[in-house]
């Protein structure tokens, strides 16, 4: 069994990566098992931030590390949040916080000016000094609606975020097929084929 790290202390990522790895011989573990800290997201973009965070995991593991950034770009808004879609609000708001920030960004844009994406890129370095990584990037399609839309699973900006394609909020979207639509199941499909490819898996 191959051992990668994942810069990350949650579960539900390692968890996700881990099924889609299942039968590779490639396990994924935490950050954590290693007592990695968090590192600072200093960077500008998605794919800075990401490998900032598989570097720092794999300096200081000596292992190979993946690393992952992800947020909500707003066409209306040149591409807000962005990398600062956690912090919108301020570096300690919450999901409600930032909700409410970008309401009120948005409040005159018309309905058919509220084009948005969630974005996420995903880094795998194969250790610290590693000058091509493999990067895997996905992003989800949809709208700004003009209320947070009560109900349904999701988080951060899930219930403002409409997809056309089904109707309804990313909230309200079944675990099922949100893995499979969303930013971040596109990039991690994507990164399990570039992992099977750089392993010479089936």
């Amino acid at each position: 069994m191959t051992d990668i790290v994942l810069a990350t202390g949650n579960a539900g990522k390692i968890e996700e990566l881990n099924q889609m790895l299942e039968g590779t011989g490639i396990r994924a573990r935490a950050q954590s098992h290693w007592n990695v800290p968090s590192v600072e997201e200093t960077g500008s973009t998605f794919v800075e931030n990401a490998i900032i965070k598989a570097r720092h995991a794999a300096a200081l593991t000596g292992m190979p590390s993946v690393g992952d950034d992800s947020g909500i770009e707003v066409m209306a808004l040149n591409g807000a949040p962005g990398v600062y879609s956690a912090r919108f609000a301020g570096p300690n708001a919450t999901d409600e916080d930032n909700n409410r920030k970008l309401l009120e960004a948005m409040k005159d844009i018309p309905a058919d000016q509220r084009q948005a994406r969630f974005v996420c890129v995903m880094v795998f370095m194969r250790h610290a000094k590693d000058a091509t990584p493999l990067i895997a990037q996905g992003t989800f399609e949809g709208m700004i609606l003009d209320k947070i839309h009560v109900g349904g699973r999701g988080f951060g900006y899930d219930p403002l975020f409409y997809v056309p394609e089904y109707g309804c909020t990313a909230a309200e979207l079944s675990a099922e097929v949100k893995n499979r639509i969303s930013h971040r199941g596109k990039a991690l499909q994507l990164l399990v084929s570039k992992l099977r490819d750089e392993f010479q898996l089936a």
